[in-house]
């Protein structure tokens, strides 16, 4: 599936995995956040950090008519103010779509999939 933009030039497709993948990018910018979570991975409390090219798993983007919703499933880092993290991840993520792509995004919902202790 994908998200078709028009424009005074034609139309332009944007594969979900590539909004995925941008918005997994700018959630792992903000600070208290360790990485992302699969969203199927979770057995026995256990979670695994996915990396750089695994970010679609753990980024959901569903379109329903005319609004986009996404889902994210993040790990955080032990001793930070998980709301003020999800917050953040909400707004850098929104910011990055809109700036990179010139979408808006209508919902963003986080699910917090595990907390890590992470070295000073």
């Amino acid at each position: 599936m994908s998200i078709e933009l028009k424009t005074s030039y034609g139309q332009i497709d944007i594969s979900n995995d590539v909004v995925a993948t941008i918005a997994g990018g700018a959630a792992i910018d903000c600070y208290g956040i360790v990485g992302m979570a699969s969203k199927s991975q979770l057995k026995d409390g256990l979670s695994e950090i996915l990396r750089k090219e695994n970010f679609t798993k753990g980024v959901i983007v569903r379109q329903e008519e005319d609004q986009l919703h996404i889902d994210m499933y993040i790990i955080v880092s032990y001793g930070t103010k998980i709301s003020e993290v999800a917050h953040n991840v909400q707004t850098k993520v929104k910011y990055t779509l809109n700036q990179m792509l010139g979408l808006s995004v209508d919902s963003l919902n986080i699910f917090v999939q595990g907390v890590r202790v992470t070295n000073p």
